[in-house]
């Protein structure tokens, strides 16, 4: 078998991603297809970071508003969100027999490690599946930002960025208008200029500066972590420069 092209991944992972179709909390279908789809790579020796979202349970900046909240104290529940979306996953990685740890940014011993870089590496390099909740520890940044954070700080080759049902950046959202066109490959500078809002921009600028390449993809598809990490062109990649054609063409940008 062929050595993978990335051998230590970061995967973030949307708390919307989780609920499948469901309007809110976690779809027990969804979370086991995904743990199945960490476990392919783990399985070929790709050391796998994860970092979880929890929009599937509170929302800081929309429930900040809606409930007439603190923005910092919703972003607080919204961070221990991300907490019990990570529990979850570990809970089911392990019944599939891959060695999981959680790291929170939030103190939380009695059910977590707290994040320490040094100990996150060492885990990975050990096989063990590390998952970071808790976010930054920090309101006012999302978990974007937190998963580009993180995939700087454990030195990762990539940072796969899950969408559910969208295959990559378009240059408007597909799902309102059907003539949205899809990139295969952005610059940092690209994302930023266009004002593509598929990533956070704080996130774009971190990883841009750690030179850490993106793609985006959708996690609804079986397989793809395989192919991404064995070197397939799947998705939108975001990276330094415009070395990729269009499907159909050549344009800088990679429109399709």
């Amino acid at each position: 078998m062929s050595k993978p092209v990335y051998q230590r991944i970061l995967l973030k992972l949307s708390g919307e991603a989780l609920m499948g179709n469901q309007t809110s909390g976690i779809d027990p279908k969804i979370v086991n297809q995904i743990a199945q789809e960490i476990k392919s790579a783990h399985e070929i020796g790709v050391q796998t970071a994860v970092v979880v979202g929890g929009g599937n349970i509170f929302r800081g900046v929309q429930s900040s508003t809606a409930l007439g909240m603190d923005r910092a104290a919703a972003d607080y529940v919204g961070m221990l969100a991300t907490i019990m979306n990570g529990l979850v996953l570990q809970g089911v990685l392990e019944s599939l027999n891959v060695n999981t740890r959680v790291q929170t940014a939030i103190g939380m011993q009695a059910i977590a490690e707290p994040y320490i870089r040094r100990r996150a590496v060492r885990h990975l390099e050990k096989g063990r599946v590390v998952i970071f909740a808790g976010g930054t520890g920090n309101p006012f940044f999302t978990t974007d930002t937190t998963a580009s954070l993180r995939a700087a700080e454990i030195d990762a080759n990539v940072l796969l960025m899950a969408k559910h049902g969208v295959d990559g950046v378009y240059d408007s959202d597909p799902k309102k208008n059907l003539e949205a066109k899809k990139y295969n490959h952005l610059t940092y500078n690209e994302v930023l200029s266009k004002e593509l809002r598929a990533i956070d921009a704080t996130a774009i600028a971190l990883a841009q500066e750690s030179k850490i390449p993106i793609i985006v993809f959708d996690f609804s598809s079986s397989g793809l972590i395989k192919k991404i990490v064995n070197g397939e062109k799947v998705g939108t990649m975001i990276s330094d420069s415009i070395k990729v054609s269009a499907q159909g063409g050549s344009t800088s940008g990679g429109k399709t």
